[in-house]
């Protein structure tokens, strides 16, 4: 993919997330929130919020059953949107309708399980959203953010059971939302026993997991940006032989 078509890409990206808040704030503008301004805004952020977390957990199937690229340019930009629009669901619940009661939100919490099920959502994507830096991705290195990061998917059942439950009879998109999640969750239940299956009854030995790690590693850091454009695309011969620590390194000799 060209440096063009990605900008081109996450260029679409932004108009289409940021266009919800622009409607929003035209339609607060011209006083055209309807009869409750204020549940109108939230169920809009709300709506948002898992539409983006959705399409964000789409990216990696697309990547693997089409074997497409340019899928993972998208996942972290999607991911970051989607904790702006939870974040902002949060505020005008805890600011417009609490203005910062704690002791009621508190107990708004405990007592509706629908309000839990949201606020563990929000706690999930915190780590995530607090880990998405190049640099986090070096200290925690590729196999411990890979398995943090998987608590985006967590994030999504609680975010589609908060839908569900808040949702009145009749209303047939949480039933939507619920499927498409259920269609990814099977994907990824799929992928990962065809990755067990893949080598049966193989033990793996230290030198096939640091091999694996360091295999990793650049798919990681192209992902998120770190590596220049032109070895992302084309990488270098350095690239593909990375180097590795003297302790690791000797492991292939006792292996």
């Amino acid at each position: 993919m060209t440096r063009r078509a990605r900008i081109t890409l996450k260029s679409g990206v932004w108009a289409v997330c940021l266009a919800p808040l622009a409607l929003l704030a035209y339609r607060a503008w011209t006083d055209d929130l309807g009869a409750n301004p204020i549940s109108f805004i939230t169920n809009t952020l709300g709506d948002w919020t898992l539409r983006i977390l959705l399409a964000s957990l789409a990216m990696t199937p697309l990547r693997v059953v089409f074997g497409l690229s340019w899928p993972i340019t998208l996942r972290r930009l999607l991911g970051l949107f989607a904790f702006v629009f939870v974040c902002l669901h949060f505020a005008v619940w805890s600011v417009l309708d609490f203005f910062f009661d704690w002791p009621r939100m508190w107990a708004d919490i405990v007592k509706r399980p629908y309000i839990t099920m949201g606020i563990l959502a929000l706690l999930s994507l915190i780590p995530l959203a607090a880990t998405s830096t190049t640099g986090m991705i070096r200290r925690l290195g590729a196999r411990n953010w890979t398995r943090l990061h998987r608590l985006a998917y967590v994030a999504a059942v609680c975010a589609v059971l908060h839908y569900l439950w808040l949702a009145k009879v009749g209303v047939k998109d949480p039933y939507w939302y619920a499927a498409a999640l259920v269609v990814l969750l099977g994907n990824l239940a799929i992928a990962a026993t065809a990755a067990d299956s893949a080598q049966p009854g193989k033990q793996r030995t230290r030198k096939d997991v640091v091999d694996r790690r360091h295999q990793a590693r650049p798919t990681l850091l192209a992902a998120s940006g770190a590596l220049p454009y032109a070895e992302r695309t084309h990488p270098s011969p350095s690239r593909c032989n990375l180097p590795i620590h003297p302790r690791l390194a000797r492991w292939k000799y006792v292996v």
